[in-house]
């Protein structure tokens, strides 16, 4: 086995560049990251697909690592994205495909499903389950009227504004802080303190995460920035809009769902009792199971073997 390669994407519907690795052949299934990571977050599931028989394909999202990355938060619209991934799949002459998306990813590709069933056989999302369009309003004006202007969300919103807290302490405390925390850190931020307030500084990183993944990670990063990676946040809103043609359309795919027992899922109000009471099976009608591993939010990088285990057995149970 030839280990994972790396390739950078033209995408002709957009006119972006990806920066992708793939390793393997066989059936695809495309790998798409969260916030604050990049492709090399699925360093593990790469090698374990390819073993299975699986081609692995992992870009660097929009705005993150050597990929493209506009400026303007009005192109970081779910719809943007997803248009990537479809340039994508186009680019490999791939009609269907796998998906596993964990964090910003799990967003991402429930749109690829709402959006685009006819290119996903089936979907395994991580940490983040699926929210029904509502006609009302956006799920992060729900949580800002829930929880207030302290909603680390809605601090986000600041164009800069949590860059220069970021450049303050430097890339690497940032991330290190984060993966530390392991998800975990409050969803609160009182008025007077910044999001690096809550979550404490660390002297040590955790066993899944070693000094050469935080270099990586860092390096990363500093190409990119963080501006990209945040627009996410701050083109919510616009997502929504943008969304009212699917306004309370359920997801039809076959799904799994993953997440850790101590992941921001188990924090944030209203939302377990959702995934675990019978609403989210509502809404994901092939809902085909639901999986709690020990762990944190990375749980993909710090239970990678079990992790691995649900998500080739579901593939395999679902044939293209």
């Amino acid at each position: 086995m030839g280990g994972p390669s790396h390739h950078t994407i033209h995408l002709h519907n957009s006119g972006l560049s990806l920066h992708v690795v793939e390793e393997g052949s066989g059936p695809a299934v495309l790998l798409l990251h969260g916030f604050p990571e990049t492709s090399y977050s699925w360093r593990h599931q790469m090698s374990s697909l390819a073993g299975a028989g699986f081609h692995a394909i992992a870009p660097d999202m929009r705005g993150y690592g050597a990929s493209d990355g506009p400026e303007s938060s009005e192109e970081y619209t779910s719809l943007h994205i997803v248009g990537d991934i479809i340039g994508l799949l186009d680019t490999f002459n791939l009609k269907e495909v796998y998906v596993v998306g964990h964090n910003w990813g799990a967003i991402i590709g429930w749109d690829l499903c709402l959006f685009r069933p006819d290119r996903v056989k089936a979907y395994v999302a991580v940490s983040l389950p699926f929210l029904l369009r509502g006609p009302h309003r956006s799920f992060m004006d729900f949580y800002r009227e829930l929880l207030g202007e302290g909603f680390y969300m809605t601090r986000f919103q600041e164009p800069g504004g949590i860059e220069a807290e970021f450049a303050s302490v430097g890339t690497s405390e940032v991330l290190q802080r984060i993966l530390a925390s392991e998800g975990s850190f409050p969803i609160c931020i009182p008025e007077g303190n910044g999001i690096l307030d809550l979550i404490p500084e660390v002297t040590t990183l955790p066993p899944w995460c070693t000094e050469e993944d935080l270099k990586h990670y860092t390096e990363q990063f500093e190409q990119s920035g963080f501006t990209g990676p945040l627009n996410y946040y701050r083109a919510i809103n616009r997502t929504w809009e943008l969304k009212a043609p699917w306004t309370n359309m359920t997801v039809l795919t076959p799904t799994l769902f993953i997440s850790g027992d101590k992941d921001l899922l188990h924090t944030l109000p209203n939302l377990q009792d959702y995934v675990y009471g019978g609403a989210f099976q509502m809404e994901v009608p092939n809902l085909k199971g639901v999986v709690t591993l020990e762990g944190g939010h990375f749980i993909h990088q710090q239970q990678a073997a079990e992790f691995n285990d649900h998500v080739i057995k579901f593939f395999k149970e679902h044939p293209l």
